[in-house]
């Protein structure tokens, strides 16, 4: 079994032909998903509103019980993860400050992100060592000594180290840019919110309430924020969390904003209004630069797709006529030989 698996991955035509039937499911699936995925909106939206709400029931329910239990509500980790964490003490060899705060700009927030990221950390290291070991030593026969493949494994237990923070970069910044689209109208609404008469806190609820069907992560964080407003003791600690769990320099001003306007009592009307044409002019900017870069990287494909087929439909026809002319002297130089 282990010999034909070893001639199948050897053979060329069988490589194609795999290949190709995952693009081919991929390319499927890309276009299925949109259709097939639903509105993951209401869902979240509905667990982040009723953290106020739990806090509430468990307070009463502490109070009247008299004893003095733990409020917990983040999600507790899988059973398995948290005894191989404390078995290894993973929190003290793969431990970084600097991850818990990745987790949270990522939409990741308490102990079981954190104790998941540590998994992975260290069983995606020892997986891609073992996968990388049998694919060189056993199912290929590469014509490299033995320490040139040990070089190639110990590489791809590396990459696999840093594959977690990879796939939270990623998805940190797939997250900011949700934000950053969906920022300069948030601040539109909370301009026609608070210069309604609104306080801050429901000019927050009443935003996130709109802008979920925008940004779902930008609703999120409002919503969040909304709730820090009404339990800290200081509401600069709200604003301050805020910055630092969207980590945009548009967000972060608004932020020092509001806090000056809690401080000193400065008008916060014209500074929305400002700070929402600021962002709208940086947005536009981005697209600008990114339109400027597009024929740049146009180049290569079109040199390398598009000419080839440009030049064999222009050049095709001529090309077949031409071979036609040259045929046809042939015929009756041909025909007068077999008359004679």
């Amino acid at each position: 079994m282990i010999e034909l698996l070893i001639a199948k991955f050897h053979d060329p035509k069988f490589l194609t032909m795999m290949l190709a039937a995952v693009a081919a499911v991929a390319t499927v699936l890309t276009f299925a998903m949109p259709l097939l995925s639903g509105n993951p909106l209401a869902n979240r939206m509905k667990a982040v509103s009723v953290e106020r709400e739990k806090i509430r029931q468990r307070e009463r329910e502490r109070l009247a019980r008299g004893e003095k239990e733990k409020v917990n509500l983040r999600p507790s980790p899988k059973q398995y993860m948290s005894r191989i964490v404390e078995r290894f003490n993973l929190t003290k060899w793969l431990a970084q400050e600097a991850a818990r705060d990745k987790l949270v700009q990522a939409g990741y927030r308490g102990q079981a992100p954190y104790v998941a990221f540590l998994f992975f950390r260290m069983v995606t290291p020892a997986v891609l060592l073992v996968f990388t070991l049998f694919y060189l030593f056993v199912v290929i026969e590469v014509d490299q000594p033995a320490t040139v493949k040990i070089a190639l494994c110990l590489a791809a237990a590396y990459g696999g180290m840093h594959a977690p923070y990879m796939f939270l970069k990623n998805r940190i910044s797939k997250r900011q840019l949700s934000i950053r689209r969906a920022f300069p109208d948030a601040l539109d609404l909370l301009l026609i919110c608070v210069e309604s008469g609104m306080s801050i806190e429901a000019a927050f609820k009443r935003v996130s309430e709109e802008i979920g069907s925008q940004s779902v992560a930008l609703a999120e964080e409002l919503t969040l924020t909304t709730a820090e407003l009404s339990y800290l003791q200081e509401r600069r600690q709200a604003y301050e969390n805020l910055a630092k769990r969207t980590d945009l320099e548009g967000v972060k001003s608004v932020c020092v904003a509001l806090q000056q306007a809690e401080r000193y009592g400065t008008p916060l009307g014209a500074t929305l209004r400002v700070l929402s044409q600021e962002n709208r002019d940086m947005r536009m900017s981005e697209a600008e630069k990114k339109a400027a870069a597009l024929p740049p990287k146009l180049t290569v494909p079109m040199i390398l797709f598009f000419l080839p087929v440009l030049f064999v439909v222009i050049l095709g026809p001529a090309a077949i006529r031409v071979m036609a002319t040259q045929e046809a002297p042939e015929a009756p130089a041909q025909n007068a030989k077999r008359g004679q």
